[in-house]
């Protein structure tokens, strides 16, 4: 155990709209741009601003075109969106980002709550929406939900998922992000299903996204960086959640899985107390308590 472990790992940072999406009430402007300062004074470099959707399903990121203008990426510093479809695309070009996100889910029902459409209809979306995006000099990052389970339907089939994420990448995706929405995985299924799907694609091309509902996202982790996967999805302090998917609690807290993966000699770039500082802001521009362990325990300071 633990005898080939990536020297690196890389922390893609979805609080900002994985996290803020979830709140009961939108965030201020001024809140945002205050928290990924925080971000980015921590070390992350790949950051998930907000999502390009229907202010109608999402009004707590009403203000992605606003957030987008007034936030130009700092130097070594990849900022993205989610685009639901074309309209968003072209909101994501007419800002001048570089890189965006489609999503969709690998349980039929969740899909169609989540997108409002079936899972054939968001690929046919998606294949207007991608090339497209590749022509116009952008990368297409991607994420397949509920990929360890349904809310509505309970298991789902991973060969399912596996032929929705072959798509995804034939399409120009370069990389799909494997979640966990409602944070059912243990250990043994997030490995076998892991396994099943390095047998087919190559690992650099995966992602993994575990919600922490049932105190397993930073052990399900642990199989993924035990098996080879170097990109891992993660959320300050654990904000988040799915509002379609109920019961669904936080992301894996990015200090959680940083504090982890620095104890294991796993090299992330990210400095922790500066991580749990970001983590501090996340907690003030909500207004709430956050759960992630870290962000409440702190960084340890051991004495002989």
């Amino acid at each position: 155990m633990f005898d080939s472990l990536p020297d690196r790992v890389s922390i893609y940072e979805v609080s900002p709209r994985d996290g803020l999406q979830n709140e009961a009430a939108p965030v201020p402007l001024a809140g945002k741009l205050r928290l990924l300062d925080a971000l980015v004074a921590s070390g992350l470099r790949r950051i998930e601003l907000t999502s390009f959707v229907s202010p109608r399903w999402v009004p707590q990121l009403a203000d992605a075109d606003e957030l987008v203008a007034q936030y130009p990426p700092p130097p070594g510093v990849t900022l993205s969106a989610l685009c639901p479809n074309a309209r968003g695309f072209e909101r994501a070009r007419a800002v001048g980002l570089q890189e965006i996100a489609v999503f969709m889910s690998a349980s039929e029902t969740h899909n169609q709550k989540n997108t409002n459409k079936s899972i054939a209809q968001s690929l046919e979306t998606f294949a207007e929406v991608v090339p497209p995006a590749l022509a116009a000099g952008m990368r297409v990052r991607a994420y397949v939900s509920t990929v360890w389970g349904c809310p509505y339907e309970g298991a789902v089939a991973p060969e399912r998922a596996l032929e929705i994420t072959q798509r995804l990448l034939e399409l120009g995706c370069y990389q799909v992000s494997l979640g966990d929405t409602i944070g059912v995985g243990t250990p043994l299924q997030t490995r076998r299903l892991c396994q099943l799907f390095q047998a087919e694609v190559p690992t650099s091309a995966l992602a993994l996204h575990f919600h922490d509902t049932r105190g397993t996202a930073l052990a399900n982790a642990l199989v993924g960086l035990e098996l080879g996967f170097r990109d891992f999805d993660a959320s300050v302090a654990g904000l988040g959640g799915c509002p379609y998917a109920p019961g669904a609690a936080g992301n894996l807290a990015t200090e959680d899985l940083v504090y982890m993966l620095h104890g294991m000699g796993v090299a992330t770039g990210v400095d922790l107390e500066r991580l749990v500082e970001a983590g501090r802001v996340a907690e003030a521009v909500v207004g709430r308590r956050l759960p992630g362990k870290v962000h409440q325990a702190g960084v340890p300071t051991l004495r002989a």
